[in-house]
């Protein structure tokens, strides 16, 4: 083998290593940050719950006349108009 044979093995050898150890440190990474992600959702879905539970414990009337009545608010700004619809007619 002549020497440039070598250089060359040994550099793709070495264009593989810090590739390959770049790679794996992108997809450790993606993977972690998906992880917090579903940690922080499901901590943020237990703070709604608890904070909706609270509000049934602290103010239990609100809840049940909702209930009984049949109407419901709309839960976003884009139905506004149909919230405002059974509101009427309820």
């Amino acid at each position: 083998m002549t020497i440039l044979t070598q250089v060359l093995r040994w550099s793709a050898l070495a264009f593989g290593v810090f590739y390959g150890f770049s790679h794996q440190r992108a997809i450790t990474a993606a993977n972690k940050a998906a992880a917090d992600q579903k940690i922080y959702d499901h901590k943020k879905q237990l703070i709604e719950q608890a904070k909706t539970e609270y509000a049934k414990k602290k103010n239990p009337s609100a809840f049940a006349s909702s209930e009984k009545s049949g109407c419901t608010l709309p839960r976003s700004a884009s139905d506004d108009h149909l919230g405002a619809r059974q509101f009427r007619q309820g």
